[in-house]
């Protein structure tokens, strides 16, 4: 179907001014993604300390013995998305925790969901869990402490200030390979029992002996507190960052798809436009040899029939009777004739 210049120049306009649209946000998850990929450095770098702090506990009071008793009760905190325009990003995650934690659960107490993001809340609605609390993503980096700092208040609150009698697990999306990123669930308490003996067979890089003078248990508590607020702040980080690269992958496609189609409808444009510009030349050259060919055609021939009957000329050879008649009186009148000789 043949469309119309006006029609194609309305196209035409509404797809640069997408185009813009979707330039600007590719822009903007391009430059949010550089604070929380920072942030994430930088509690990773905290971390590091935080587990050293547990290997000097270690090393000075000998290995920990967790208490072997069968958590009570399991908590998820799912790290999803808020802000949209990154795909399925809260689907697949919502997919994940149901698959992994759904089967295990059953039979036992209820799982308890602590969700980030409302969007991610309808996702996981949608797989049948429904989170007992939905916090707000952060804004920016500087949000991410507050945050943590909710999330580990709240397990707090649910394990009574126990942390051993509860399984928690972070869920959140990671980066991967190639630009990719892939949903992840890390566990996070209790404390398994490979870190404890990493912690115990890594050998102690010094010559000055670790020492602490509060109490073991209060100092244990303290970078156990640490520890948990250093892997939710990192889960929260990471998920920002694979939200706004996921965004960005997206919004390229998008670009790209808005470009092939500026191309199609510009072309279209071209060739309606050079239709109309051919067809007003062809006009004009036809009205032109229509005048000229009608200048060239020689004046119409008119019978007699067509003459009115007071602008007829009678002929020489036939002439009244009342004319000859004055014709010979002209004649015989004397000094008519030519003068004398």
């Amino acid at each position: 179907m043949t469309q119309t210049l006006e029609a194609l120049s309305r196209r035409d306009e509404t797809l640069t001014s997408i185009r813009g649209i979707v330039h600007t946000m590719k822009t903007i998850s391009a430059i949010n993604a550089v604070p929380y990929e920072r942030a994430a450095r930088s509690i990773e770098a905290y971390h590091r300390t935080v587990r050293r702090g547990l290997q000097a506990f270690v090393a000075r009071t000998g290995p920990i013995a967790m208490p072997a008793v069968e958590p009570a009760e399991s908590i998820v905190v799912v790290f999803g998305s808020d802000h949209g325009l990154c795909g399925n990003y809260n689907e697949l995650l919502a997919e994940k925790v149901q698959s992994e934690l759904g089967p295990t659960t059953a039979g036992r107490a209820a799982l308890r969901v602590l969700c980030v993001g409302a969007q991610m809340n309808d996702a996981l609605a949608g797989q049948g869990l429904s989170p007992e609390s939905v916090l707000l993503p952060p804004a920016s980096a500087d949000g991410i402490g507050r945050l943590a700092g909710s999330i580990v208040t709240r397990l707090d609150e649910i394990g009574g200030g126990e942390p051993h009698h509860r399984k928690v697990t972070l869920a959140f999306t990671q980066r991967a390979g190639r630009g990719q990123h892939e949903p992840v669930l890390m566990p996070l308490l209790p404390l398994g029992q490979a870190f404890l003996s990493e912690l115990a067979d890594r050998p102690w890089h010094s010559r000055s002996l670790p020492d602490y003078s509060m109490p073991s248990a209060e100092l244990f508590a303290a970078l156990l507190r640490s520890h948990i607020f250093a892997s939710v702040f990192r889960a929260s980080a990471e998920a920002m960052v694979t939200e706004n690269a996921a965004r960005l992958a997206l919004m390229q496609q998008a670009e790209q798809s808005v470009d092939d189609r500026l191309d199609e409808v510009k072309g279209q444009l071209r060739t309606v436009r050079q239709d109309d510009i051919t067809t007003e030349l062809l006009d004009v050259i036809i009205g032109f040899e229509a005048l000229r060919s009608s200048s060239r055609k020689p004046p119409p021939q008119l019978s007699s029939q067509d003459v009115p009957p007071d602008l007829k000329v009678r002929p020489q050879g036939r002439r009244s009777g009342a004319a000859a008649l004055n014709e010979r009186r002209c004649e015989s009148r004397p000094g008519r004739r030519g003068g004398p000789g």
